[in-house]
C-alpha cells in the first residue's frame, strides 16, 4: 500500500515558515480559509505535528485551538481531523461512537474490521493510555449478543491458518445446517488473515454454490451482519470497502458528513488512489465529482485536494 496515498509529504518542508503562514491566515479581521486548506492538505501528518509544535513555540497557543476558534461547521470537523495522529483520529472516533448518546455501531465496525492487527493493538494501547480504560471493556459494556462477540474477536487480533478446516466449519454452520451456527461464523471470519480468508472465500464458492456474503445475507440479520459483511469486504480488498462506504455515504438525499470525513482523513495517506480507482470501476462516476456534487464551499474544496483528482 506505500506510496497509495493522495497526500505525501512535502518537499522543502519548512515547519516555522508553515506555522507563520497559518498565523497569518488567522490573524487580524477575517480568516483567509483558503490558505490554510492549501497548506494542510499538501502537508503528511507528521508534518502537520511538527508544524503544531512549531506554531506553539512561536506563538504560545495551540494552533487546533486557533484553527478551531476561527473555522466552523464541516469545514472546522474536517481540519481538526487532519490535524490529529492517525491512531489518535481512530481512538478519538471509537471513544466518541461508545461514550455518546446512545452507540454509533457503524464506526465500531468501520475500524475494527478495516485496520491493520498492529494498527488495532496500538488503537488499545493509545485508547488505555487516553482514557485509562480498556477498550475491549467499553465496547462490551456497550454492545450486545453475537455483534459483541464478534467486536471482541476483532480486537484479539489472533491468526488462522489452517484453510480446510475453516471452510469446513464454514459450510457446516450455514448452508448445510438447519437454523445457524453463528458462533463459527464469528469464530473464523474474526480470527483472520485476508490472505488465508481469500482462499476461504474461493473454496466456499465451489463447493457450496454461493459466495460466502449470500450466506451472510441469508443466515444473519442487523449488526451482526453488518460487521460480518464489513469483515468479508474487507478481506476482498479494503479500498473496495471503503469506496462503497464513500459511496453509501453520498448517495440519497443528506450526507453523512462524519463518515465523509474520517474516510478522506484517514485514508488520504494509506489508499486513496485505489479507494478512487474501485470507486470509477464500482459505480461509474469518479469520487471527485461525487464529492463536487455532494458538498460546498471550504469543505468540499479541502475533500477535492485530499481526492487529490478527477478519474472521469
Amino acid at each position: 500500500m506505500a506510496g497509495r496515498g493522495t497526500v505525501k509529504a512535502h518537499g522543502g518542508f519548512n515547519a516555522k515558515n508553515d506555522a507563520e503562514v497559518l498565523y497569518k491566515a488567522m490573524k487580524g479581521l477575517g480568516t483567509d480559509e483558503d490558505a490554510i486548506l492549501q497548506l494542510l492538505t499538501a502537508r503528511s501528518n507528521a508534518q502537520r505535528q511538527e508544524i503544531k509544535a512549531a506554531y506553539k513555540t512561536l506563538h504560545g497557543n495551540d494552533l487546533v485551538d486557533d484553527l478551531k476558534s476561527e473555522l466552523g461547521g464541516k469545514f472546522e470537523s474536517l481540519i481538526v481531523a487532519l490535524m490529529t495522529p492517525p491512531i489518535m483520529y481512530d481512538v478519538t472516533s471509537l471513544r466518541d461512537s461508545i461514550k455518546g448518546a446512545g452507540t454509533d455501531e457503524k464506526v465500531l465496525i468501520e475500524i475494527l474490521a478495516s485496520r491493520l492487527p498492529n494498527e488495532v493493538n496500538q488503537i488499545k494501547s493509545l485508547y488505555k493510555q487516553e482514557h485509562n480504560d480498556d477498550l475491549e471493556e467499553d465496547v462490551t459494556g456497550d454492545t450486545g449478543g453475537n455483534f459483541r462477540r464478534m467486536l471482541v474477536v476483532l480486537l484479539q487480533v489472533r491468526m488462522l491458518v489452517v484453510c480446510n478446516i475453516s471452510l469446513s466449519a464454514l459450510l457446516a454452520a450455514g448452508e448445510q445446517k438447519y437454523g445457524t451456527d453463528e458462533g463459527q461464523f464469528i469464530t473464523i471470519l474474526g480470527n483472520r488473515s485476508n490472505a488465508h480468508l481469500r482462499r476461504v472465500f474461493d473454496e466456499y464458492r465451489k463447493i457450496s454454490g454461493y459466495e460466502i456474503e449470500e450466506s451472510i445475507q441469508r443466515e444473519t440479520s442487523g449488526t451482526l451482519q453488518e460487521v460480518l459483511l464489513a469483515v468479508v469486504k474487507c478481506a476482498r480488498g479494503v479500498p473496495g470497502y471503503f469506496a462503497e462506504s464513500l459511496y453509501n455515504a453520498m448517495k440519497g438525499s443528506g450526507t453523512d458528513d462524519q463518515k465523509l470525513i474520517r474516510i478522506m482523513v484517514s485514508r488520504s495517506e494509506v489508499d486513496m488512489m485505489d479507494i478512487r480507482a474501485e470507486f470509477r470501476k464500482r459505480f461509474a462516476t469518479s469520487l471527485h465529482k461525487t464529492i463536487q456534487g455532494d458538498t460546498s464551499g471550504d469543505y468540499r474544496k479541502a475533500l477535492l485536494l485530499l481526492c487529490g483528482g478527477d478519474d472521469a
